[in-house]
């Protein structure tokens, strides 16, 4: 890391910046696209305020804890 802060290297730099953003990619092109559509579902439902706060889900799990 220390070297990495030091180096003044434009060329290794842009490698090493390269290497963080095909990391990074599109994550979302490796999910199934079941996976996809749930995801879709869910934005759907939100978007209706079709949903159930954290909250709320939390004070059901309150007896167990």
């Amino acid at each position: 890391m220390q070297l990495l802060l030091q180096t003044q290297k434009e060329s290794l730099l842009a490698k090493i910046k390269k290497v963080f953003e095909e990391e990074q990619g599109d994550w979302c092109g490796e999910m199934s696209k079941e996976e996809q559509q749930e995801i879709e579902t869910g934005l759907a439902q939100a978007d209706k305020n079709d949903y159930i706060t954290h909250k709320t889900v939390m004070k059901g799990f309150d007896k167990w804890h």
